[in-house]
């Protein structure tokens, strides 16, 4: 009795295992994003996901939906990837504040969430997953700082500041890494901004009255992302301001690529979402097979894994780039850029 006792619990342990196994093989992973204002969703994070997901788990099952800046929408797709079977959900959330309730529901079901480049701070996720945001925002300041000293701007000139969504807690990093970098700076702050959804008309529009109203008293705009940044340009553009003063920004996106290029944008963060997204896919798997991800930092009670990204200007877009194989030439170096790209020696 004993004997068979022993023979039927090893094979239920065995018959476990191998549940567990093809539980972890046939699983569902839901990759859910917050917005379409920025491209970088679409290009990079999902295909960056989705091929290392392919590598580590070929018969994974793998969920992707963007919620377009909609909270309920996103907390409808949250609901619906759970009752669709998902075990993992990637989450990168519209409103951090309302992501808590989401995280909630899911480790109530024994779902597993890691939160995604913006954190949840209000309910521990079982993993958080980003480029240093805090540190973003301090280079991207700290750049412009440097260039305007550089340019001999004297102490005391003034720059504005456009920050992204009020409701994005990385948004919230990101200020903070920029307010870090201005007040320990010889410069003002004229007016600073927190753009609804991170969208660029938003910024353009806030930045086209700051410019009435502070004129030439503006020696640089610091923005939180290229979006951003990008509709800052598009502002001193529209108000024919001659000598355009210094716009830095943080993605690395084509369009910013191509103003840094033809000397409209001072620079840009290079944050290979790939990076970012392989390594969710990794924490995913691992969380799938029931191991404990190795963490490097915690933040906000959250075990996590923070990369240091790279400020690129002019000077070194053709290293940090394109011989990093970040961006092909031909994807860039298109049409009234192209001129500027052989002036920078990244085609012949």
């Amino acid at each position: 009795m004993k004997t068979l006792t022993h023979l039927l619990a090893s094979t239920g342990l065995v018959l476990s295992f191998a549940s567990a196994a093809l539980a972890q093989e046939n699983a569902t992973v839901a990759f859910l994003m917050p917005d379409q204002a920025s491209t970088r969703y679409e290009q990079h994070d999902y295909p960056g996901f989705k091929a290392e997901m392919e590598k580590l788990c070929p018969s994974c099952t793998v969920i992707y939906q963007n919620a377009n800046a909609d909270v309920a929408l996103q907390q409808q797709q949250f609901n619906s990837v759970i009752a669709q079977g998902a075990k993992v959900i990637v989450l990168d959330p519209v409103d951090s504040a309302a992501a808590a309730a989401l995280v909630e529901i899911a480790q109530s079901q024994d779902v597993k969430v890691i939160a995604y480049d913006r954190p949840i701070p209000d309910k521990p996720a079982d993993y958080y997953v980003s480029f240093d945001n805090q540190g973003i925002g301090k280079a991207i300041a700290q750049s412009l700082v440097d260039h305007l000293k550089a340019k001999g701007v004297p102490d005391g000139a003034g720059v504005l500041e456009i920050n992204g969504s009020p409701t994005d807690a990385a948004a919230g990093l990101i200020r903070d890494g920029i307010h870090e970098a201005l007040s320990a700076s010889p410069y003002k702050t004229l007016a600073e901004f927190d753009t609804p959804d991170w969208a660029p008309p938003k910024a353009q529009e806030w930045a086209a009255g700051q410019i009435t109203r502070f004129g030439d008293e503006i020696k640089g705009i610091v923005a939180a992302n290229d979006g951003t940044g990008g509709g800052a340009i598009a502002a001193l553009k529209a108000a024919g301001v001659k000598g355009m003063p210094p716009v830095p920004g943080n993605d690395a996106t084509i369009a910013a690529l191509q103003l840094i290029i033809s000397g409209d944008q001072y620079n840009t963060i290079s944050k290979p979402s790939e990076i970012v997204a392989a390594a969710a896919a990794g924490v995913a798997v691992k969380l799938l097979k029931g191991e404990t991800p190795e963490a490097t930092h915690k933040l906000y009670e959250t075990p996590s894994q923070l990369f240091v990204p790279a400020v690129v200007t002019a000077e070194n877009i053709k290293a940090e780039i394109f011989d990093k194989g970040i961006n092909k030439p031909e994807e860039v170096c298109t049409g009234e850029y192209v001129e500027g790209c052989r002036k920078l020696g990244i085609i012949n």
